[in-house]
């Protein structure tokens, strides 16, 4: 069962990259595919979102066993696609997450610091 996550967020292409954004965006989902498909990662799921005026208008959320996933990131492939996308989004990041059991191990370690 997935106990962490790889949360890809961007705002929006560097202008005049747009059609390598996109480009992108179709090599990301089918190298995330493939992951899924190999049993490498357990989901993922990819999020536009509507005009609001923010700097976060669409993000990747891929979900696995938090260790896989660090070897994932560690992997060229990887390495291409967060260089791609620093080239050609702005607000461009990539950050690991817990969810699951690992989540609630946080927390309870957490509540313990702070006397809960």
């Amino acid at each position: 069962m997935a106990d962490g996550v790889i949360f890809i967020g961007w705002d929006r292409p560097v202008a005049g990259r747009e059609k390598q954004a996109m480009q992108l965006f179709q090599k990301s989902v089918a190298y995330y595919s493939k992951l899924k498909t190999g049993g490498r990662i357990e989901n993922f799921e990819a999020v536009l979102l509507t005009p609001h005026g923010g700097d976060l208008n669409g993000f990747l959320l891929v979900r696995g066993d938090g260790k896989k996933l660090a070897e994932i990131n560690e992997e060229d492939a990887s390495i291409q696609l967060r260089m791609e996308g620093h080239y050609c989004l702005d607000g461009f990041g990539v950050v690991f997450g817990a969810i699951g059991e690992r989540l609630t191990n946080l927390f309870s370690q957490y509540s313990k610091l702070i006397g809960s």
